[in-house]
């Protein structure tokens, strides 16, 4: 169903009165509203930094590891989004893409990972944002078995080598190794099954083997675009020249701001928030 909005041109003096239609949606969510506004602000805060480089240290100040991880927080959000819908992949995507982007500035800068204690309290800050995301979909049990079965195993995995900076290169060629193949899989399983027990834990689900595969799937899959791009971001990270930081922050900067501006387009164009 359309509804119709009507912008007068009155003509004075002649008393000419001329209406032009064009159709707009009559009401729109307010949290959709609120999710463009918020995007717009980050996007503000995110295109200052760039363009204050020099303030804030050049190459040996925080914006190599912020262009990290933005990048790679957008690369998994994205994934689980399509994957697992918008709030899973805000939260999965920051959590994945914050942790896996500090591990690799360590790696990039000092050739070496961080020790295990450190390594655990990464696995659970990913964990944690699986299972808040998760927890609108499947109800709190799940969520909380679900957070802490992903949380102990990838702790095992660190114990055994297989970590984000495994193989680590910064070039502009692609790389999916065996290993990275084998750990893919390996971790697909792991999601599988541990959301499979969940299923079986919470007992609410019309369809745990269905819902399990899906989750496992989608955490396979991420995993490997995420492996197979790492070294272009890696790469494009540690190069990025001044001028371009400066160009992109102004264009972060305009994005931002037209973002900003749909709260008041909407208000002016009097379509009613629901």
């Amino acid at each position: 169903m359309s509804y119709e909005w009507c912008e007068r041109q009155f003509w004075r003096g002649t008393g000419f009165l001329y209406n032009r239609c064009v159709y707009f949606p009559h009401s729109v969510d307010h949290h959709v509203v609120a999710r463009i506004s918020i995007a717009g602000t980050c996007l503000d805060v995110l295109g200052t930094l760039y363009l204050a480089y020099d303030l804030l240290g050049g190459e040996t100040g925080p914006l190599r590891l912020l262009s990290r991880a933005v990048t790679y927080s957008i690369v998994f959000g994205i994934g689980y989004w399509l994957g697992l819908g918008f709030f899973f992949g805000v939260l999965a995507g920051a959590t994945t893409g914050v942790t896996v982007a500090v591990e690799l500035h360590r790696m990039a800068r000092h050739h070496d990972h961080y020790p295990l204690p450190w390594e655990a309290v990464f696995s659970a800050i990913r964990g944690s944002g699986f299972a808040v995301g998760l927890y609108r979909m499947v109800g709190l049990r799940f969520a909380v078995a679900f957070g802490i079965l992903v949380s102990i195993g990838p702790i095992f995995a660190y114990s055994r080598g297989m970590r984000p900076g495994l193989d680590y290169t910064a070039s502009r060629r692609p790389r999916f190794s065996r290993r990275h193949f084998l750990g893919t899989v390996v971790r697909a399983l792991g999601y599988f099954t541990a959301a499979l027990l969940c299923g079986v834990f919470a007992q609410h689900l019309d369809h745990p083997w269905r819902f399990a595969a899906r989750v496992g799937l989608v955490t396979g899959m991420v995993t490997a675009v995420g492996i197979t791009i790492n070294p272009f971001i890696e790469y494009y990270a540690d190069h990025l020249p001044e001028r371009t930081l400066g160009a992109l922050g102004i264009g972060l900067i305009l994005c931002g701001f037209i973002l900003q501006s749909f709260q008041y387009w909407m208000a002016l164009l009097d379509v009613h928030l629901v």
